[in-house]
């Protein structure tokens, strides 16, 4: 009994000294790292922010790059937030035009209007002749299609040979736009193997944010998360939990090398669809 109190004593005593440590480390911190961390104010912290503001950078460059009068199909365009970056194309809208933006479950627009759509059908089978475009844009889609495989083969079937796909989708993603949510990512191997697969060579692979930049966007959640699901809001002791937390993501953020090849926001993919000759050569090898 006593050696039991003894070791209760001594756990005690090197928990003190642990807070007694992080106390001299907060002490030690530069003033303006202090300041972030008791503002109790997540915003003032970059990390884990910039997932669609990078996405939309490269999405606007890409299609800005597009040749003047080239004629674009934007699959599964929803609100066509993306045309205004092809005012200088020939842009064409597809959607199913089934998602109405509401629901229970999962995390939902609260409206969504697709009133602009050109033309209304299953991104697996759309009424357009063969090579009847120039460049084909597929943003934030896949995940949202039963089969992606076959979707991306009805664009190549779309496509020009020459012609560019631009597709974008998440690596990992939160159930939204339900019932129509039926992966949840894809990884860099998924367009390697497919699109090579079906005729197009790989012209540029981004694999947007991090591990630590994406794990930083998930505890930025936690609040609204908590409210949610579980009916509670962060105590002033998490919230300064919250803080310290991403004042050591951000620090991970900026001395990171390579950890987006296991954890990121989304992967950009430019590709081109090879000549049938050069197709054939390459699937038949």
């Amino acid at each position: 009994m006593l050696a039991s109190a003894a070791v209760g004593s001594r756990r005690r005593l090197k928990r003190l000294y642990s807070l007694g440590g992080s106390a001299w480390e907060f002490a030690t911190l530069r003033g303006d790292a202090r300041r972030r961390i008791l503002s109790l104010d997540p915003s003032l912290y970059t990390v884990g922010l910039a997932n669609e503001s990078t996405r939309e950078a490269w999405l606007k460059k890409v299609l800005s790059e597009l040749p003047p009068g080239a004629r674009l199909l934007d699959a599964g365009a929803g609100e066509c937030a993306h045309k205004k970056y092809c005012e200088h194309l020939h842009y064409v809208s597809q959607d199913l035009t089934k998602y109405d933006g509401k629901g229970e479950v999962g995390l939902h627009m609260g409206a969504w209007d697709t009133s602009r759509i050109d033309i209304v059908s299953d991104i697996t089978d759309i009424p357009a002749p063969d090579a009847s475009f120039d460049a084909i844009l597929c943003a934030e889609v896949l995940e949202h299609i039963t089969d992606p495989t076959l979707a991306l083969a009805e664009l190549a079937r779309l496509l020009k040979p020459g012609g560019t796909l631009i597709v974008t989708a998440p690596f990992c993603s939160f159930t939204h736009f339900a019932p129509y949510h039926y992966a949840t990512g894809f990884s860099r191997y998924f367009y390697e193997h497919h699109l090579r697969r079906i005729g197009f060579d790989i012209v540029e692979l981004v694999e947007n944010g991090s591990f630590f930049e994406f794990t930083a966007m998930q505890v930025r959640m936690a609040e609204p998360m908590a409210q949610r699901y579980a009916g509670e809001r962060l105590s002033i002791l998490e919230r300064f939990a919250v803080q310290v937390v991403l004042s050591m993501l951000e620090r991970f953020s900026t001395a990171d090398k390579d950890s987006n090849e296991l954890l990121n926001y989304g992967i950009f993919v430019r590709a081109t669809k090879r000549p049938p000759a050069v197709a054939s050569v390459k699937s038949s090898s």
